[in-house]
């Protein structure tokens, strides 16, 4: 029987889907960012005439990287954009919407058993909510606006199924950087569906969090069957009856077991997100910066756990504390509420709503010898500046911005 992928393909080819085939397949969704964009743009005139967009309602360009830009470079590839969109009838997300990946979620644009394409290496966040998604270069992404079209080689797939129930405090973040601790090197190239308990029950953000270090597990995407909320989530925001997509008696290439019985805050050490260690290890680490978003962890649910933290604290002195909501969205949200009164006082920048600190140093990068905590799902040399960066969750994060140390909440 087809796993997740092997459905969803079927339903936009009428190549024959089995592992290891290469199939075109139809793209529902297109979209490129202000870091290639202007790339896209310039193959698409080089190497077609007229007629460059297949199908302008799916297509979109998203400025997230280096959003308003700081370089007269980025300002004049985003305006390539903004002019080549104004001509061939494409919207826009511009400066200041958001992360792109997330405001095709909340658009309702991706959707449960879509595919959709952009020039965003996390673009796979989208098998959060059961869609394919997928990163991949300005050629390419070229093409597919111009077409609608692109050729996939289809993958073997990996069901990881979670064993247990935690008995500590735990978050997404923990989940998902013990699962680049496990899976990293087992399920490189592959498709992964995760099952079990604790990711049933893990809500929206959670899901757009462990997806989004897919990546860094090694694997093409990871599919999270819906749950109601996710469903119901669609139903308010695409327009669009929702047909999720479930793998039901698959054939799988492996199955790995994961077991989360002893699931605890969990922090990756630089230079990489698969050097993962227990919170309670390292917590003797002086800490410089903290920097709370990106497309891991900036959803309310993460500003909100944060806010919770800090609430009727101050920040350690000499700790700098970033934070940038994901979308305008969350920017919002977190106005009704108390979390922006509370992030303020406690001490904290508040930056517009962006990639921010995993692309051109929108809220500053960090310098030499320098020691910065990071939601984000990358820490690898210069990403983040030329200092050392740990990932950990937002509970983690701010516990750490308290005391100017790494420090789990369970130590506050």
């Amino acid at each position: 029987m087809p796993t997740i992928i092997e459905k969803i393909f079927q339903m936009h080819t009428e190549d024959k889907v089995e592992a290891g085939n290469t199939i075109w397949l139809n793209i529902d969704l297109r979209t490129a960012r202000d870091f290639a964009g202007a790339k896209v743009v310039k193959n698409l005139l080089k190497h077609y005439s007229s007629e460059y967009i297949e199908d302008a309602t799916k297509t979109f360009f998203t400025f997230d990287c280096n959003a308003p830009a700081n370089t007269i470079e980025y300002a004049n590839n985003q305006q390539i954009c903004r002019e080549f969109a104004r001509k061939n009838g494409i919207k826009v997300y511009d400066v200041g919407r958001g992360i792109g990946s997330h405001v095709v979620i909340e658009e309702g644009l991706a959707y449960p058993g879509i595919t959709a394409v952009g020039t965003d290496s996390h673009f796979n966040i989208l098998g959060s909510v059961g869609a394919f998604g997928q990163g991949m270069g300005d050629i390419d992404i070229a093409f597919v606006f111009k077409t609608g079209k692109t050729w996939f080689e289809v993958p073997e797939t990996v069901k990881v199924n979670f064993i247990g129930t935690p008995s500590a405090p735990w978050s997404a973040k923990d989940l998902a950087l013990l699962c680049v601790k496990e899976l990293r090197r087992k399920v490189l190239g592959r498709a992964i569906e995760f099952y079990g308990e604790i990711v049933d029950e893990l809500s929206l953000a959670g899901r757009i969090t462990l997806a989004s270090m897919v990546t860094e597990m090694g694997g093409i995407i990871g599919f999270i069957p819906p749950n109601r909320e996710v469903i119901n989530f669609y139903s308010k925001r695409s327009g669009k009856e929702i047909k999720p997509v479930y793998a039901d008696d698959a054939t799988y290439e492996k199955e790995i077991d994961i077991d989360v019985s002893n699931l605890e805050p969990l922090i990756a050490l630089p230079p990489s997100p698969s050097n993962v260690k227990r919170v309670r290890d390292v917590h003797d680490i002086k800490v410089d910066s903290v920097f709370i978003g990106s497309c891991t962890n900036g959803r309310v649910e993460d500003m909100q756990a944060v806010a919770k933290i800090l609430k009727g604290k101050k920040i350690a002195e000499n700790i700098t504390l970033k934070v940038v909501p994901a979308t305008r969205e969350v920017w919002r949200e977190m106005m009704n509420g108390e979390i922006m009164k509370e992030l303020f006082n406690a001490g904290a920048i508040i930056s517009h709503s962006a990639c921010a600190g995993c692309a051109s140093g929108q809220i500053g990068m960090t310098g030499e010898g320098e020691v910065q905590v990071s939601t984000s799902n990358r820490n690898f040399k210069g990403k983040q500046g030329a200092g050392d960066t740990y990932l950990a969750s937002p509970e983690t994060a701010a516990a750490s911005a308290l005391t100017g140390y790494i420090t789990g909440v369970d130590e506050i």
